[in-house]
């Protein structure tokens, strides 16, 4: 085993600080790589604080992860040592079932999470990448062009591939009405990603205070949507309307928005139930759907068309130490979008 340095919660009452972990040593398979970059998600936080069933600690947050190969096993074929890598949010699956076969890993009932999760032996914890060095096989291990900033590119294992899934899962293309409810991590993000599939965007938010980015970022339009005759004006317009937010939201008056076979997809995660009137789906055939983030080959995909596209997220860099101060300001929705940690310069 490699003793690794990391950065974790002992406990749902503790801060993110530093402590030792254990990492597997290379077997045939696998790829181990060092750390460089890791995204701070709106996850990690509620993780390390105990906000969900089923807490693991000690707890090492981190799945948006960016590393430099450093030593691969005897049968790995994918990667080679010096290869700028990505590691997203799992690490392992069954590989033999239905969703594994059709490259949706994420939704295999044995899917293993990149922390607060157990390998597949049902013993070992899983550990993120607020860590020096990872060991991870290289079937989910992923490759980064050197097109990338690796830092703006870490975001985008979480971040990048929540938001692309639901445009190709409801074939946004060139024409398509997209309407982004929220800009923040995930919500700038979508702009990019429907803007470069020839979307006509328009920015949803609670305030104007973020009109220009929403702009510089590729939207067309931006409304306020605490002006009533923001869903007057936008009535019967969309064809896809990605809620990024987690708050709880009017969704009928949103259901209002979509045009016929339009489609309002949740990817933030409200604390309660939600409720709409159906009747509201009933016209004009609209639904209500929900998404996740994506398998390996769709977040290689992803990777690959930001190359071709330069996207990456904008971030702002930070060293390890500043990580409990960076929780405390994404609660405060201060930051423009993503936090990214240097683990290059994480003391020993």
């Amino acid at each position: 085993m490699l003793t690794t340095l990391a950065w974790g919660a002992l406990d749902a009452a503790s801060p993110i600080a530093p402590l030792d972990i254990l990492r597997r040593e290379p077997g045939p398979n696998d790829v181990l790589f060092d750390v460089l970059y890791c995204g701070i998600c709106h996850t990690d936080i509620h993780m390390s604080r105990g906000h969900f069933a089923g807490a693991i600690f000690p707890m090492v947050p981190g799945h948006e992860i960016v590393g430099r190969v450093v030593r691969v096993g005897e049968a790995v074929t994918r990667h080679r040592v010096g290869d700028v890598v990505g590691v997203g949010c799992l690490v392992d699956s069954c590989r033999h079932c239905d969703e594994c076969e059709a490259g949706h890993e994420h939704f295999c009932d044995a899917m293993v999470g990149t922390y607060n999760a157990l390998e597949r032996d049902g013993r070992t914890p899983t550990y993120g990448g607020y860590s020096a060095r990872m060991t991870v096989d290289e079937n989910y291990v992923l490759r980064i062009s050197p097109k990338l900033s690796p830092a703006a590119a870490a975001p985008l294992l979480c971040a990048g591939i929540t938001t692309y899934s639901p445009l190709r899962h409801w074939n946004v293309t060139k024409g398509s009405r997209v309407g982004v409810v929220g800009l923040g991590g995930l919500g700038h993000m979508a702009v990019k990603f429907a803007a470069a599939m020839g979307a006509e965007v328009t920015v949803l938010s609670t305030s104007d205070g973020k009109k220009g980015d929403a702009a510089r970022l590729g939207a067309r339009d931006f409304a306020v949507t605490q002006d009533p005759e923001t869903f007057n004006r936008l009535a019967g317009r969309f064809d896809l309307i990605l809620n990024t937010v987690s708050a709880s939201v009017d969704y009928d008056a949103y259901i209002g928005l979509l045009r016929r076979d339009g489609t309002l997809v949740l990817l933030g995660v409200p604390d309660g139930p939600v409720s709409f009137n159906a009747f509201g789906l009933l016209m004009r055939r609209k639904s209500v759907a929900a998404s996740l983030i994506g398998g390996i080959r769709e977040t290689q995909e992803m990777l690959d068309f930001c190359a071709e596209h330069d996207i990456v997220s904008d971030i702002e860099v930070i060293v390890i130490d500043q990580v409990n101060e960076a929780y405390g300001r994404i609660l405060r929705s201060d930051v423009r979008y993503r936090f990214v940690i240097d683990l290059a310069r994480m003391k020993p």
